[in-house]
């Protein structure tokens, strides 16, 4: 137990109406009463130290790929990772390729554009360990700090070069942490990637100007004759809105963007006038007006599928002859990489919102007890611990109010909802009274078990629930909890999910709530 676990246990038991004296004697039976073996003192160490050890091993992981992959691409080599390990003391010729294979049965799609992600980089390093007799830690170790020399050796920075990278790193970063503070909303998101590619321009570029704008897959709901799919432009440079916001670009339409979709690599077109087959939204500027260059790099998913593309071009850049350099090209991958990352962890919130839907819909009629129900999903705050976004209220007639954007609650303005972030350090179920009034703050868990969100439970002036509604609450909980991880674990893997009811086979069925009667009904078989 962590110290707010043990006090949230510790005031659970006691209650609200114990007295002082009471409790007193309580906490002197306990320092009385407990006592740890030796042996039990010895495990516990060695689990703090286990942790301690895989936490640094992780930032050291973090910085040995942000160093190697000094252009921010967000993807190494996997050639040259191969070739950097090839003189690892004891390494076996058999043994890399035997590693390569599993990595490329794990990550097929990775493996085929000869890509390393940070998770596949790990998982990678995890299976040449596995190859060396004795303990795989120290392997895995040695095999961390023989790259970061190696890497240290190879990649010679500038200071400018240096600073260049750091600025990079620090603008892909902001896109995360946009999603990450934003809950639910991609605007956040697209005005950091949009802001991250001026940055760089004014910081590193030799342009007077770009454009940028970014085109998601969807499906053609009109007559297929010109394509089953379509790119719709969701977000854009200032400057090409009026053009290019909310357009449809279809197949049978000029354009090359399909083109790197379907090849999955970006097409770069250096002279946009003479090429003949690049698309000009801006219709009011003549043809041979578009002098300048043009890129599109494909937009990937964890499963390296193509989602959508990030366009940019110098057309209204008064230098005719502007060009993107390498390291531009570079960057501008890294930021593809840095938006998908952001654009996912956005559907994955949504998702659990989908998931918390169907599992109010389900309790509603069980439990006529409960008042209202508010959920919220936990954000990091700049310089502060956290922040509670409230998303959904469900009241005692199952209407719901849905919450957008969602109501931020900091902790220091609203001491009245302190039993919630309580119940976000500790990760324990929280049962408080507000002038009167019960509640049961319920967390539901990450993979790492920190609070990913709470249900605040209203059941008026009761202390507890009739005992079958207790039993219909404990289990929406534990499958809205199992249908969350699976969304998690889906969100973290880089393979295919397993699907086990048709429905979830059916394409483009993406709702989500689907997971929470998958597991409902997975309960009910192991039952029967």
């Amino acid at each position: 137990l962590t110290l707010p676990q043990f006090v949230q246990l510790m005031d659970n038991f006691v209650g609200e109406d114990t007295s002082l004296p009471i409790v007193k004697r309580l906490t002197a039976f306990i320092k009385q009463e407990y006592k740890q073996t030796e042996e039990e003192r010895k495990k516990q160490l060695e689990k703090v130290k286990h942790m301690s050890h895989m936490a640094q091993r992780k930032q050291l992981l973090e910085t040995l790929f942000e160093k190697w992959d000094s252009s921010a691409c967000g993807s190494l080599e996997l050639e040259e990772v191969i070739a950097v390990l090839r003189p690892f003391n004891g390494m076996e010729e058999e043994a890399l390729m035997k590693a390569k294979e599993q990595l490329c049965s794990q990550y097929p799609e990775l493996c085929r554009v000869g890509k390393l992600s940070p998770k596949a980089f790990q998982t990678f390093l995890e299976l040449i360990a596995s190859k060396f007799p004795g303990n795989e830690d120290e392997t895995i170790d040695n095999l961390i700090r023989f790259l970061t020399t190696s890497v240290e050796r190879s990649v010679e920075q500038s200071h400018t070069k240096s600073l260049q990278s750091s600025a990079r790193w620090k603008w892909l970063q902001d896109i995360q942490q946009a999603a990450e503070r934003s809950v639910t909303s991609m605007e956040p998101v697209y005005k950091a990637m949009i802001k991250a590619l001026s940055q760089d321009m004014k910081a590193h570029g030799n342009h007077g100007t770009i454009s940028a704008y970014i085109a998601l897959l969807e499906e053609n709901q009109l007559p297929t004759e010109q394509g089953q799919i379509l790119l719709r432009y969701v977000a854009c440079t200032a400057d090409n809105a009026p053009h290019v916001l909310s357009q449809a670009l279809h197949r049978d339409m000029k354009g090359v963007s399909f083109a790197a979709i379907d090849q999955g690599t970006p097409i770069y077109v250096p002279r946009a006038q003479l090429h003949g087959n690049v698309h000009f939204w801006n219709s009011a500027r003549l043809v041979e007006e578009n002098t300048g260059s043009f890129l599109v790099l494909p937009l990937y998913d964890a499963h390296w599928r193509v989602f959508g593309i990030l366009g940019l071009d110098t057309l209204q850049d008064k230098d005719e002859k502007s060009i993107f350099q390498i390291h531009e090209i570079t960057f501008y991958e890294g930021v593809c990489y840095a938006f998908s990352k952001a654009y996912h962890y956005i559907c994955m919130q949504e998702n659990v919102l989908q998931v918390v839907v169907t599992a109010l819909d389900w309790l509603y009629p069980r439990t006529p007890s409960i008042q209202a129900v508010t959920t919220y999903l936990v954000a990091p705050e700049k310089d502060k611990d956290c922040a509670l976004c409230k998303v959904i209220t469900t009241d005692n007639t199952g209407q719901k109010e849905i919450y957008s954007p969602p109501v931020v609650l900091l902790r220091e303005e609203n001491l009245l909802r302190d039993y919630l972030f309580k119940c976000t350090e500790s990760s324990e179920v929280t049962l408080t009274s507000v002038y009167g009034e019960y509640h049961i703050a319920v967390p539901l868990h990450d993979l790492s078990r920190q609070t990913l969100g709470i249900f605040d439970i209203s059941i008026g002036q009761q202390k507890k629930l009739p005992l079958e509604e207790q039993k219909d609450l404990q289990k929406m909980i534990k499958m809205a909890q199992a249908a969350c991880s699976e969304i998690l674990q889906r969100s973290l893997e880089e393979t295919e999910p397993t699907q086990v009811l048709e429905a979830e086979r059916v394409a483009n069925v993406r709702h989500a709530g689907i997971l929470f009667h998958r597991f409902m009904l997975q309960e009910l078989r192991e039952c029967v």
